[in-house]
C-alpha cells in the first residue's frame, strides 16, 4: 500500500521553468547591444527610475521589437503555464512592459514583486565564473548571482524559498505577487536577463471577483 502514495501540491503559487530558443536569445542580445552602444538610445530606453534594482543598467526594449519577436512567444508559454497549472485557457494577453537588467560585480536586486498578473524572467548572459569564488554557506548552498523566490514561512512539509541557479536560455514564469531577489556575485563578466509583466483574462486572474 505504501507504493500507492501520491504527492499533491495544492498550496502555494505555481511557477514554470522552460528554455528560450537560441535564435530568440541572439535577437534580444543584439538589440540590447545596439542600445548599449548608443548613448542616445541608452538614454531613451533607460528604465532604472521605474525599478528597484541596484545594478549598472536597466533598459526597456522597444515596442516594435517586442511585438515582432517576443509577444507571440511570451503569449504561447504563458498559455501553457496557466493551462498546466489550473486547466484554464488564456485568450487575452497584454504585455505591460519588458526590460533588460545588466548586472555586474557586487550588484544585486532587492526583494520585490511586480505588477500585472503574470511575470517572467529569462537569462541572456551568465558569467562562467559565477560560483567559483563563492563562500559556501552551511549545507554548501551557493547563492552568488542566483535568484530566490520567496513565499510564506518555512514549516514542516513546506519550504518558503526556491533558489534557482540560472543558465543561459533558462526562463521562469510566476504570478506577479511572488517576491524574489537576485544576489550579487564576484565576476568581471555581465549577468544579463530580461523580465516582463503581462495581464491575462480578468476572469482567470481575478479570483476574488464573482461574476
Amino acid at each position: 500500500m505504501a507504493n500507492n502514495v501520491n504527492i499533491l501540491a495544492p498550496f502555494g503559487p505555481k511557477i514554470a521553468r522552460l528554455k528560450i530558443p537560441k535564435n530568440l536569445i541572439s535577437k534580444i542580445n543584439k538589440e540590447v547591444d545596439k542600445i548599449v552602444d548608443s548613448q542616445n538610445l541608452s538614454k531613451k530606453f533607460d528604465y532604472s527610475k521605474e525599478l528597484v534594482g541596484q545594478v549598472s543598467q536597466e533598459l526597456q526594449l522597444p515596442k516594435n521589437f517586442i511585438n515582432k519577436y517576443l509577444k507571440n512567444f511570451l503569449f504561447k508559454v504563458t498559455k501553457s503555464y496557466i493551462e498546466k497549472s489550473i486547466n484554464k485557457k488564456v485568450t487575452k494577453f497584454k504585455i505591460n512592459n519588458v526590460w533588460v537588467v545588466r548586472q555586474f560585480e557586487n550588484e544585486y536586486n532587492p526583494i520585490h514583486y511586480h505588477d500585472g498578473h503574470i511575470s517572467g524572467v529569462g537569462y541572456l548572459k551568465i558569467p562562467k565564473s559565477l560560483n567559483e569564488d563563492t563562500r559556501s554557506h552551511k549545507h554548501n548552498l551557493k547563492t552568488h548571482g542566483t535568484i530566490d523566490f520567496i513565499h510564506g514561512s518555512r514549516a514542516f512539509l513546506n519550504k518558503s524559498i526556491y533558489n534557482h541557479q540560472p543558465k543561459v536560455a533558462d526562463m521562469i514564469l510566476f504570478p506577479n505577487y511572488l517576491m524574489h531577489t537576485a544576489y550579487p556575485f564576484q565576476s568581471g563578466e555581465e549577468r544579463r536577463s530580461f523580465s516582463f509583466n503581462a495581464e491575462i483574462d480578468p476572469k482567470i486572474a481575478n479570483v476574488f471577483k464573482h461574476e
